[in-house]
């Protein structure tokens, strides 16, 4: 880092304990944080006492969104913002998403304490949610920024126990209106520092990956429908099984994505079969399905040959298949001149470097809609994620927060964003 102005390496001197250590371990069950539920907001209250601790002004927004900020001295030159979210997977690892979180709060103390005020604010972010897990939308913290999602929308999505995303949230003590609205329009740059959740930075030996883009998504819920009867006295060529159904377009959608090749991904995640009874013919089924591609063009097609395929298995065995696409994120380009800043910053620390892509989908894809957005990757022991097998060494920790407060450095206290 060229650290003029900075009395001393604040890279050498934010600890990864500083981030690890917030990250909390995961546990023989692993980590689960759904947004707005007692360990969520736990983890964000926690969160703003550290926020305060290395002396960033914490606040949260309406959505539940926690920031951290150190204010700069030229006003009106937009925010650089770093950060990622705290909600998991359920039984999760303890670095997806937190260890980003944890890397930004220790990367604007250090910047603070050894190099004081930027020119240009500088924020960290806990965003609410990412991942899914307990309502049937994703990126609620990031889509609230950037306007995809209306808060007053939130009363339309229930989790699997009824309670809807509103109520969630006003039980948690968000969603009111004196809380500051998520909208953004202020930012300069984003920054999203993350572990892979893949095994090609380790298998390559590089310790930083550089996102040149993030792939697109679709996910979907299918219910088939077919009838109930008894297991016993119903013969196999007069059953309408909902189940043997949904299996045969689970083993389609896997066979259509291997004939189409890498990096097209299809995957069926969930299951449920009812009457859910040893001696029933299951007479409905849902389940879902979550297709990436890196080409947009390719997502449509693939997904629309797809579900082709799918109404005409249903057909065939006497079905009825309904789908819902509850998300639908296409992929995303990083910033080519903030990809470039962080190469040379990790070049610099003498790192090897990969250019890649990212199989997963991220906050920064949807903020790169309102601002040049980059994200950075350091690896993940066997490319294990969304597991209480996760795991990263604390060097590549460490690496991976060098690199941020370099770029940081490089965009609040010396260069202005293109």
């Amino acid at each position: 880092m060229r650290s003029s102005g900075c009395s001393g390496e604040p890279a050498a001197s934010a600890q990864p304990a500083d981030s690890a250590g917030l990250i909390g371990p995961a546990g023989a069950l692993g980590v689960t944080r759904l947004l707005y539920d007692g360990a969520w907001l736990e983890a964000q209250r926690r969160l703003e006492r550290r926020l305060a601790e290395a002396g960033l002004e914490p606040r949260f927004d309406r959505a539940g969104s926690l920031y951290g900020r150190l204010a700069g001295t030229e006003a009106g030159s937009g925010v650089v913002l770093t950060g990622s979210h705290i909600d998991t997977v359920r039984r999760g690892g303890p670095y997806d998403g937190a260890y980003g979180v944890a890397a930004g709060i220790a990367a604007l103390a250090a910047l603070r304490r050894f190099c004081g005020p930027p020119q240009r604010t500088l924020e960290v972010v806990s965003l609410c949610e990412e991942e899914g897990s307990r309502f049937p939308l994703s990126y609620w913290g990031s889509g609230t920024m950037i306007g995809r999602y209306g808060l007053e929308g939130a009363a339309r999505y229930r989790d699997a126990g009824g309670t809807t995303l509103e109520e969630a949230m006003l039980s948690a003590g968000f969603g009111r209106p004196e809380q500051p609205h998520p909208r953004r329009g202020d930012l300069a740059a984003f920054v999203e520092l993350h572990v892979e959740q893949g095994i090609v930075l380790e298998r390559g030996g590089e310790g930083i990956g550089v996102v040149q883009a993030i792939v697109g998504q679709r996910r979907y819920t299918f219910t088939v429908a077919g009838e109930a009867n008894h297991a016993g006295t119903t013969p196999m060529r007069l059953r309408r099984d909902a189940l043997a159904g949904a299996a045969e377009m689970a083993l389609a959608a896997e066979r259509a994505a291997v004939r189409r090749g890498e990096p097209m991904v299809a995957t069926v995640g969930r299951i449920a079969a009812e009457p859910g009874t040893p001696n029933v013919v299951p007479g409905r089924v849902v389940f879902t399905l979550d297709v990436r591609h890196d080409d947009a063009q390719a997502l449509e097609a693939f997904c629309r040959e797809l579900l082709e395929e799918l109404d005409g298995i249903a057909a065939r065995r006497g079905l009825e298949l309904q789908g819902e696409l509850w998300m639908d994120a296409p992929p995303a380009p990083m910033d080519a001149g903030l990809a470039e800043r962080l190469e040379r910053a990790a070049a610099r620390r003498g790192l090897a470097v990969r250019r890649m892509a990212s199989g997963a989908g991220h906050d920064a894809q949807l903020l790169s809609e309102l601002c040049p957005a980059a994200m950075l990757f350091v690896p993940s022991r066997a490319g294990i994620s969304h597991s209480p097998l996760e795991f990263t060494e604390e060097a590549q920790l460490a690496a991976g927060l060098a690199v941020l407060i370099d770029a940081l450095y490089e965009l609040a206290y010396e260069e202005r964003v293109p």
